[in-house]
């Protein structure tokens, strides 16, 4: 008996038993199309009725209203959800699995909106969509793109609630904002999914974030113990735990006490070493008159050629054996004898070649 459906490798079609014999299932999806039929009228008729009163005769509200409009329909506020948190990664079609793995299904596979509550694995999503913003934002699908989006919001509305890590986000809506401004002058040179007016209103988005986090006021705690109650060697302790030079930079311009103790060339050594070789050194090696060499220069010269030692609480994992990706703590179907021993970590620039072709 032949086989009659789609792919000769498929399930076929799904049919019901009647009285007059066996008929192919219809309803789920007819059921489907006119839900989605009823919803895209409802939404275009209240549109509709407010731009005829609003908006009638000037051509710069009416640009604002398409955008408006186009912004609605693609709600960023909406995002995919699946239950397994892992995926397969191919990148080939086989006579197992048709067609491959993107990035953009991966993104959206792998609950990232739940991975930003975790201050483990804070630093590693925002660097993930910092790369993703700068070579990799249109390679996103449409629903992709929602969550990408739905995403960085969470991440915003965060730290101007807890006051954490806002030089991280500043860093990654700058280069946000960078690639949007190049996308949107460019129209018709780049490959754009989904409508111009959509990827206007992300931009303004993305401005209006950035004006939030420069108007970011940090709140002065008058109760309890503060930096400078502590004794100097717990505070030079303090110091000695960062990897970010920009941290103590920071840091330093808390008291003079902390000032002085940033400037320790010690310190400042032991950054350069934790970060780069020696032979790095010896390429941008700064010495000062008297003879000293100048760590803190150095790691900063250091920085602007070399990529820095990335640290991160938790990362996803990738297994050798099943050629998936997951998150360590919700792991997935391994079928190795020796799981633990295929699992690797994966950086976010791994992450983001994974998914090249």
């Amino acid at each position: 008996m032949p086989f009659l459906g789609q792919d000769w490798r498929s399930p076929g079609w799904s049919w019901i038993k009647t009285e007059d014999g066996w008929k192919r299932c219809e309803s789920w999806s007819r059921e489907l199309e006119r839900e989605n039929n009823q919803r895209n009228l409802s939404h275009s008729i209240i549109l509709n009725s407010d731009d005829e009163e609003i908006f009638s005769n000037e051509e710069q509200e009416y640009t604002s209203k398409k955008r408006k409009k186009d912004h609605f329909r693609n709600d960023t506020n909406t995002q995919c959800f699946y239950r397994e948190k892992w995926i397969y990664v191919h990148k080939e079609s086989t006579r197992e699995r048709h067609g491959y793995c993107t990035l953009g299904e991966a993104f959206n596979r792998l609950d990232f909106s739940s991975a930003i509550q975790d201050i483990r694995r804070f630093n590693y999503v925002v660097k993930l969509l910092q790369l993703i913003a700068k070579s990799q934002l249109t390679s996103l699908s449409g629903v992709a793109q929602k969550n990408y989006f739905n995403i960085l919001d969470k991440i915003v509305q965060k730290v101007l609630d807890d006051h954490q890590n806002p030089r991280l986000i500043k860093d990654l809506l700058q280069d946000l904002s960078s690639t949007l401004c190049i996308l949107v002058r460019g129209v018709g040179k780049s490959v754009l999914v989904g409508n111009s007016n959509i990827w206007v209103c992300r931009l303004e988005t993305v401005l209006a974030w950035q004006q939030q986090l420069q108007n970011l006021q940090m709140t002065k705690v008058n109760d309890g113990l503060t930096l400078s109650d502590l004794p100097l060697h717990m505070l030079n302790n303090i110091l000695y735990r960062f990897s970010d030079g920009w941290d103590i930079v920071t840091l330093g311009q808390v008291t003079p006490t902390l000032s002085a103790l940033s400037e320790d060339r010690q310190l400042w050594k032991r950054l350069c070493q934790y970060h780069f070789a020696e032979k790095q050194f010896c390429r941008h090696l700064i010495v000062s008159e008297k003879g000293h060499v100048e760590w803190k220069l150095m790691y900063f010269v250091l920085e602007k050629h070399y990529p820095t030692r990335e640290q991160y609480g938790d990362t996803l994992h990738f297994c050798r054996h099943c050629s998936i990706l997951f998150w360590k703590d919700s792991g997935h179907p391994c079928t190795a004898a020796d799981p633990d021993s295929c699992f690797m970590p994966v950086s976010p620039q791994h992450f983001i070649d994974l998914f090249r072709f």
